[in-house]
């Protein structure tokens, strides 16, 4: 995967942040948390593979099928745009 960003810096930071999120669920079952605030600590850990999930997709088309900032061909660039825009959507 690493081919698929210039600087993986960011995914890297989004993955650690994404552990301590793993890491303070784990924590609140061992203290027996009120179970709204576990599943609380669950969903925002959804929404940040979901941000990341987006991101890798966003590269891969970008890398592998269309990049519409490359793209001479004005349908395939607007194919391309609308996949992402459907992606991130999707995934919010």
């Amino acid at each position: 995967m690493a081919h698929i960003t210039n600087d993986p810096t960011k995914l890297i930071a989004r993955i650690r942040r994404l552990q301590g999120q793993l890491d303070a669920v784990a924590r609140s079952l061992e203290n027996k948390a009120p179970c709204g605030d576990v599943l609380q600590l669950v969903a925002s850990i959804r929404g940040a593979v979901n941000g990341l999930t987006i991101e890798l997709m966003e590269e891969h088309v970008r890398n592998h099928v269309v990049n519409p900032d490359r793209e001479d061909d004005p349908e395939k660039a607007k194919g391309a745009t609308d996949l992402i825009a459907v992606l991130r959507t999707y995934l919010k």
